[in-house]
């Protein structure tokens, strides 16, 4: 958890297991992955899926935006209030019980843009 708080990068498993293990020299991949595991069913830390990617972690769980570069593949925080009312006018419309949302913005960086431009 630690480790997690540490970082704004939104590591993957196998990044914190590095970090961790230069603490922790003798853990295991498989203990950080059970830890991970363990913190997101307690929800004290997110984890971030895309299809065909490695999963990140965040170890913010309060509800908020992020940003995914399709260049680079990192994702950052987005410190933008939240769309209020908007689980409450789903449930409405929809019928179905909201426990919360997620909102992900996908585009480059301004490192990948300035790349870009160079080449």
């Amino acid at each position: 958890m630690r480790v997690l708080m540490g970082t704004t990068s939104h590591p993957t498993a196998e990044w914190v297991y590095e970090e961790v293990k230069k603490e922790i020299p003798n853990v295991s991949l498989g203990t950080v992955y059970r830890n991970l595991k363990l913190l997101k069913e307690r929800g004290e830390i997110l984890e971030l899926e895309q299809t065909g990617q490695f999963r990140r972690f965040d170890g913010n769980a309060a509800n908020h935006y992020h940003f995914r570069c399709g260049g680079c593949g990192r994702v950052f925080d987005i410190d933008e209030p939240l769309v209020r009312g908007i689980d409450e006018r789903v449930e409405r419309n929809t019928g179905f019980q909201v426990w919360h949302h997620r909102l992900e913005f996908r585009g480059l960086c301004r490192d990948c843009q300035e790349k870009k431009e160079g080449d």
